[in-house]
This record gives structure tokens, sequence and C-alpha cells, in this order.
């Protein structure tokens, strides 16, 4: 035993190979179960090894801003040993609980300073991996903070410890929302900090709610409407993109996509445990048919828990998610061509969807019903066409792609929604709105 714990501790101090760390921070983990006779001596060998973890870091960067303080260029060397050291952190706090070290502010200080110099436009003043592994150890941290404070509830988790966890988490989403949002930050910066915010929305959204955890309430993290947009543009711009690269190997396509997947999966969990309003999912579905290869899965699973949670504003995203492909097909024509290809994929789009509600229209009659009311107000508003005035109104097709639906109305709500139409197109009432 303390043969491989020697050996281990020297694996990490001369290696840097993200494998051989990973491994040696597991194995580590896997020795200290306090189940195990040998737990306190391999505890003692932990503390060493973190201990050598974290001075590492300090020792590197130090020397890192002792140069750039006497205006000096870091060497090579200099810069490897910073990015090495934060890497070990990184991995490190990922399988041990580094609270202890107080390294935490460190690190959330060089993302800080790192996203300042992004702002001014200016390079960076340490590497961007170097950011990538703090956002890292910030990210653990306050994982193993939340689940510290979980395990010691009416022992020593108190007020003042809840209250600091909740600004450090506060601090750490805000500067990982503003490097999601600058046009200056790397990609593999944006992907971690995308990450870590998808994440810890899961962790810390529906904090305190779960049975005997009251207290922890006030860390309950609701994620503003900015971020949805962040998180939203960030999906569109990395996951729903065209291979443009024809050069790379069908290894590296299928990495790539799995990332992309990975990154899909993070935003649609967020819709199925209610932390995003399932609308955000509307600029999802849209892409249901064109991807559907790609991540047709992902998006059906999430529809059908989208559903689950309430089959109305299930539906209403639906309806949405076809709004907003007829809009951007409007923009990109000049009138509706009802015979072209483009119109005919929304039109496969809507019977994808219609599919999914399945056979028993009465379990989802409230759903459907709601669905054609939102389709129908598109369709006819605005009623007078500007373009030609005694000509139909400019969105009338889009009751064409309405009708995909009409198989899933009952009897007697097709009459209700055939009414409901002729009153909106003889009363023209865009603010008529409220009285369904």
């Amino acid at each position: 035993l303390e043969s491989l714990l020697r050996l281990v501790q020297e694996v990490v101090d001369k290696h840097s190979d993200t494998d051989v760390l990973e491994t040696a921070a597991q194995t580590l983990e896997k020795l200290c179960d306090d189940q195990f006779p040998i737990f306190s001596r391999c505890e003692t060998n932990r503390s060493r090894l973190l201990d050598m973890v974290s001075n590492r870091y300090r020792e590197s960067l130090d020397e890192y801003t002792n140069l750039l303080t006497g205006d000096e260029e870091p060497d090579q060397d200099e810069v490897y040993a910073l990015v090495s050291s934060l890497k070990k952190v990184s991995i490190f706090y990922n399988c041990h609980d580094m609270g202890h070290w107080n390294i935490w502010s460190g690190l959330l200080e060089i993302v800080t300073r790192s996203r300042d110099c992004l702002v001014e436009k200016q390079p960076l003043w340490v590497p961007e991996e170097a950011v990538k592994y703090c956002l890292l150890g910030c990210y653990f941290g306050l994982l193993w903070d939340k689940n510290s404070l979980a395990d010691n509830l009416g022992g020593s988790t108190t007020h003042d410890s809840i209250t600091d966890l909740k600004e450090r988490l506060a601090k750490f989403m805000q500067v990982s929302k503003e490097i999601m949002g600058l046009e200056g930050a790397g990609a593999q910066l944006k992907e971690e900090a995308f990450i870590s915010i998808c994440d810890l929305l899961i962790v810390f959204g529906h904090c305190g709610e779960a049975n005997g955890q009251t207290p922890l309430k006030p860390l309950a993290f609701k994620p503003d409407e900015g971020m949805g947009v962040l998180l939203n543009i960030f999906i569109q711009d990395h996951v729903f993109i065209e291979d443009e690269d024809e050069d790379i190997d069908d290894h590296q396509k299928i990495e790539e996509l799995h990332k992309r997947r990975n990154f899909l999966a993070c935003y649609c969990k967020l819709v199925v445990y209610n932390v995003l309003p399932t609308k955000s999912a509307a600029d999802v579905l849209k892409h249901y048919v064109t991807f559907y290869n790609d991540y047709g899965d992902i998006i059906k699973a999430t529809l059908g828990k989208a559903r689950e949670n309430n089959k109305t504003n299930c539906a209403k995203t639906m309806i949405q998610s076809l709004i907003y492909k007829f809009n951007e097909l409007q923009q990109e024509v000049a009138g509706i061509d009802r015979g072209s290809e483009d119109f005919h994929a929304i039109k496969e789009l809507a019977k994808r969807f219609a599919l999914s509600f399945g056979l028993d229209a009465l379990k989802n009659r409230d759903a459907v019903a709601s669905l054609h009311r939102e389709g129908i107000l598109v369709a006819v508003n605005p009623l007078e066409n500007p373009e030609d005035p005694a000509g139909a109104p400019p969105n009338l097709a889009f009751l064409e792609i309405l009708t995909e639906f009409t198989g899933k109305l009952l009897k007697q709500d097709k009459k209700v929604v055939l009414g409901y139409l002729d009153k909106r197109v003889a009363g023209g009432g865009p603010n008529s709105r409220g009285d369904d």
C-alpha cells in the first residue's frame, strides 16, 4: 500500500497527461473510502498530495505574476508550469474536495481578470487553456461545497456558510455568462462556460425543494431571460451547424458530433427539469427534421418529457417552432410559395409533431385545441396585406401547416375551431386575444 501511494504521488508530480492524472485521482478516490481499514493512512497521503498540487499551483502563479509585474514575458517553461499545475488542480478537484486548501477565490480571480481582458479587447494575461482549468476548478468547488452543506444540515452548516456559497455561485454564473457572450472568447472557454452554467442550473435550480433540505432554499438559482437567450444562441451556433470542413477524418467527425450532442442534451435537460420555460425548446424543435439523423433521439425525448410536464405548454412550443420556421421562410423569399420544397419541409415538421400526439385524442384535447388557436392567430394577423390591399392576409398560408394537426381534433372541437377562425377573420381582432 505504501509503495502504491508513493507511486501515485510520483506520477502526479512528474506527469501532465490527462488520462494518467485522471487515473491517479480516481485511484486515490477509491482508496480513500472511509469504510476501509486503510482509510486513515490513505487520507494522510491524500492530504500530502493535495498540498503538493495546490502549492505547485500557487508557486507557478506567483512566479508568472511576478514576471508580468516586472514587465517581463514568461518563457515557455513558466507558461507550461502554470497550465500544468492548473490542470492538476481541476482534475483533483473533480474527485476530491479541495475546499480546505482555500484556492477557489484565486481560481475565480484568474477567470475574472481574463474576462476583463476580453471585454477590453486585450490579449489574455494567461493562456486560454489555463482559464479553462480555472473555470473547471471553480465549478467542481461549488459542487463540493453544496454537497458538504447538504451533508451537514443540522450540524456545521450555518446561515453564513449558505450565504457565502450563494454569493460565490452568483459571481461564477455572472462571469461565465459574460464569457459566453463575448465575441473575443475562444471556443474552448465558451464551451466550458456553457456546460458549467447548464450543470449548475440543474444542481441549484430547485435547491431546497427536496425533503428535509429547506434550509438550502436560498441557494436556488433561477436563470434570468438574458442567460436563457445566451444559452440558446450558443446551441444555435455550436450544435445546429453543417460540417463545412471536408478534410477532417471520420474519427474527428464522430468526436465532434458526440461533443455537440452533449451540448444539446445539457440544454434540453434544463427544459425537461423546468429550469428554463418549455417555450425555450422552440428554437431546438424547429431543427427536428433537418437534423433528425444527428439529434432526432434527443429532440424526441425532450418533446416527450415536455409533454409529460405540461401538454398545453408543449403544444404551444411546437406551434412556436413552426412560426419561427415560417417567419424565416418569409424573410428569405418575397411571398410564400406553397409548392416550394422549403414550405413542404415545414409541413413535414408539423406532421412529425402531430404524430407525436399519439392516438388518444381525448387525452390531448386541450393541448391540440390551444395549438389551433395559436396557429389561427398567426394566420389572420395582420388581416390586411400591405403589399396587396385586395389580397389575402400575408400569413394565411400558415393555415395549411396547421391542417397537419386537424386530424388530432375531436369532432365537436373541429366546429369550435372553425367558429374561432370565422370570428377572427370577420372581426379581424388582434386585440380580441383575451376572449378565447
